[in-house]
């Protein structure tokens, strides 16, 4: 099996033109967190600002908005209460959207009418899996590319089966997952696994187990989007972003150790890694 090269991490950071404006780099929305959860909010739209797009609208409901909104002045929020309606109208200006870092799974139902109702490539994350786990077959009236990020558990809930199983074929479990059903397919852990549904899959040699802590995955979910967003192709925008975040996390490593590295300081390295790649510089796995 080939790995996430160097290469093709830096391909999904494009230059940006001087005659640029936010315009330019897109608009994610990120439909993320619930009441006692809106560290997940943070971290996904704070990844997802990091990583270049032009705007960045979190969606969040009006218990957590202060909070999100104190953290990252630099998003637009679209805040909702028990009417979900103006998630929707943010959605339809959205040129991709992220949705389930901490958004609990009390409401099955939007998730479903996001998917049934999105146009822009739809990174679907923890509670949104976990909200379709009981029938995938709603995957299948998806209208726009989809990226899905299961951790191995998700993973096991999405196919049925036990995490062991899962784990015993990882390659196996990505690849014929993302084939069925037509998704990129981002099977989260130690060497984590890309699949596309032509058959292309690639593993991951950036990361550390550091990383295995609640909130990586809300950044990766993040990350990716914000690519997206941006208008790279949906197996670039997973590739690179795994890439990239397990170096953010290898960095983080060397610097503050495993064990006390958080998934907050990931962000802070990401300044640095666009920098070198800005300047052409071959910054990639050295640590």
């Amino acid at each position: 099996m080939n790995s996430i090269s160097a290469a093709l991490a830096a391909s999904a950071v494009k230059k940006r033109p001087k005659d640029s404006n936010k315009g330019t780099f897109g608009r994610l929305l990120c439909i993320c967190g619930s009441y006692g959860m809106a560290g997940a909010a943070m971290l996904c739209t704070g990844a997802a600002l990091r990583c270049g797009a032009g705007l960045v609208d979190a969606a969040v409901p009006a218990s957590i908005y202060p909070i999100v909104a104190a953290r990252l002045p630099e998003a637009v929020y679209t805040v909702y209460q028990d009417d979900f309606s103006p998630v929707f109208s943010s959605l339809k200006k959205a040129s991709a959207c992220v949705m389930g870092c901490g958004l609990s799974t009390k409401y099955p139902q939007r998730v479903e009418n996001v998917l049934q109702n999105c146009r822009v490539p739809l990174v679907l994350d923890a509670d949104a899996l976990n909200c379709i786990a009981k029938d995938i077959s709603v995957l299948d009236t998806a209208q726009a590319p989809l990226v899905l990020t299961p951790h191995p558990g998700e993973m096991a809930r999405l196919l049925g089966c036990s995490v062991l199983q899962v784990q015993a074929d990882r390659a196996g479990a990505a690849a014929s997952f993302s084939k069925k059903h037509h998704v990129i397919l981002v099977l989260k852990g130690a060497g984590t696994l890309v699949a596309a549904p032509d058959g292309r899959i690639l593993q991951n040699t950036t990361g550390n187990p550091g990383m295995a802590r609640g909130g990586s995955g809300d950044l990766l979910a993040g990350m990716i989007g914000s690519f997206l967003a941006q208008g790279v192709e949906p197996y670039t925008a997973a590739a690179a972003s795994v890439y990239l975040h397990g170096l953010a996390g290898d960095r983080c490593a060397a610097a503050l150790s495993q064990q006390a590295m958080l998934p907050q300081d990931l962000l802070h390295q990401l300044p640095q890694i666009f920098l070198e790649i800005e300047r052409g510089q071959s910054v990639f796995s050295e640590t």
